[in-house]
């Protein structure tokens, strides 16, 4: 720990990408809170996967 408190009031937040709902820091986010996207991991079950690159089906030669 740190040793640096602060009032949580104070906490920042971010937006959920699925449920559009605020959520707020937690300690067990502090190393990854940069990459953090989602409130729960229901929203990260629900998130909408990334479109796939569209590919030429092989054909036999």
């Amino acid at each position: 720990m740190s040793g640096k408190r602060v009032a949580k009031a104070n906490l920042p937040t971010r937006t959920c990408t699925v449920c559009q709902r605020p959520f707020t820091w937690r300690k067990k986010w502090s190393r990854v809170w940069d990459e953090v996207l989602y409130c729960s991991d229901a929203c990260r079950r629900r998130r909408q996967p990334k479109s796939q690159p569209i590919t030429e089906p092989r054909g036999r030669e």
